[in-house]
């Protein structure tokens, strides 16, 4: 059994830890794209789209919306909010950066699940964006390199 004194320390050594806890992840949301834990009061208003090719094993550039060796489609393997279509300007709901690194893990999801697709080397996404209406910016993505 702990003392009364034991346990008014035990209190306070539980209640900072909790505030730091807090405050560390409030901190860190500023330095991830998704911004996890972090409070914005106002949701961005930024917009954006993208045009995506295949990059094939000799340097054409192929639409992901033309057809694909082992028929894979893109709306099939990335159904994911807003990035199915992503030719359509779109809403960033979640924000511009955690939307950009949302299009990059697809782009290398894609390169790595389509083993039949024996034409394509990588994916890249052309994507141009407007953050809180200021812009248009543009920014390059390109998927992992697949083996040949």
């Amino acid at each position: 059994m702990l003392s009364n004194d034991a346990r008014r320390t035990l209190r306070r050594v539980v209640f900072v830890g909790v505030i730091l806890l807090q405050l560390g992840l409030i901190v860190r949301a500023y330095h991830d794209p998704h911004r996890t834990f972090g409070f914005q009061m106002f949701a961005e208003s930024s917009t954006w789209r993208a045009d995506i090719v295949r990059v094939t094993v000799d340097g054409r550039q192929i639409p992901i919306d033309e057809p694909w060796p082992g028929g894979y489609t893109w709306p099939e393997l990335v159904h994911t909010r807003r990035l199915t279509y992503p030719a359509v300007r779109h809403a960033a709901d979640t924000g511009i950066d955690a939307t950009i690194d949302f299009l990059d893990k697809a782009l290398d999801y894609v390169a790595t699940h389509t083993p039949d697709d024996d034409e394509t080397r990588y994916l890249e996404a052309t994507v141009e964006y407007w953050h809180n209406t200021r812009g248009p910016s543009t920014t390059v993505l390109r998927s992992e390199e697949r083996s040949p």
